[in-house]
């Protein structure tokens, strides 16, 4: 399921496994922070269990989680079970069209549950064009403003497509020129990125302190997504450059992990040793 998708169908078990997920907590290397999570790598287990799920995610050792999505819980239920696990969930995907239809609502909740950012994770077909990022620009500059006014931080989570050659020029170049670092940041995902043929490192450098959140998953060689640290992007080499990005927030994700599990261990524990 597309990421689009699942946000609108969650807009709208386990049973007894959680316990027997027995990692233990571990302290966290300074060098990165508070570890997190973006939960959409977990969606199937977070529909099963919601409780529990969050309960293995800290067991793991991670200390952030980033929503995509509340599964029917209310702001007062998501914020309980959060205190419950010791986690803390610094952001969460919205859907594009709530932009336009609900945003009070969605700034609302995100200030009931806790969050510190609302990030919009997807355009649609029909604003991939130079004009449609123009507008999408002056829109995430509204909203950008509403949602500081409001307490929280804006943002947009990229994937691909805003690479493509538009005859000359480059979507995601277009939302980071005509929009301001004071109403709209950047989480940049590195594997997509990477992906569609972007430098993050040189984003770091035109854009310096607008990337205060980062996706963190891996591509082979033959530029498929893999858990992190399972492939070749370089990074260490984005580490070293965390202040220049102005990076505090590490979401491990895969799109669509075979071993969800897995994947979560294997994302914390590569985050946690470059750490080291």
């Amino acid at each position: 399921m597309r990421r689009r998708d699942f946000l609108v169908a969650t807009g709208a078990a386990l049973g007894g496994g959680a316990a027997c997920w027995n990692e233990a907590r571990t302290a966290h290397a300074p060098y990165l922070g508070r570890i997190g999570l973006q939960l959409y790598t977990a969606r199937d287990l977070m529909a099963a269990d919601f409780d529990g799920t969050l309960a293995a995610v800290a067991r793991i050792g991670y200390r952030e989680v980033e929503f995509a999505g509340y599964f029917g819980r209310t702001p007062e239920d998501v914020r309980s079970v959060l205190a419950a696990a010791g986690l803390d969930a610094p952001s969460s995907h919205v859907g594009f069209e709530t932009l336009e239809h609900g945003w009070d609502e969605v700034l609302a909740t995100a200030r009931a549950v806790g969050h510190q950012y609302v990030v919009v994770p997807w355009l649609p077909g029909d604003r991939r064009s130079v004009a449609g990022y123009r507008s999408v620009a002056a829109l995430f500059e509204r909203r950008g403003a509403e949602a500081r006014d409001a307490g929280l931080g804006f943002a947009y989570h990229n994937h691909d497509f805003e690479f493509a050659d538009l005859g000359g020029a480059i979507g995601y170049d277009i939302l980071c020129e005509e929009t301001s670092a004071e109403n709209v940041q950047l989480q940049m995902d590195l594997f997509w990125t990477v992906k569609g043929g972007g430098d993050p490192l040189a984003y770091f450098a035109r854009y310096p302190g607008r990337f205060p959140m980062v996706h963190v998953k891996d591509m082979d060689a033959d530029g498929r997504m893999v858990d992190p640290g399972r492939g070749r992007i370089d990074f260490p080499a984005m580490v070293a450059r965390r202040d220049q990005a102005g990076i505090r927030h590490w979401f491990v994700e895969h799109d669509d992990s075979a071993n969800v599990m897995e994947t979560l261990r294997a994302g914390y524990a590569y985050l946690y040793a470059m750490g080291r």
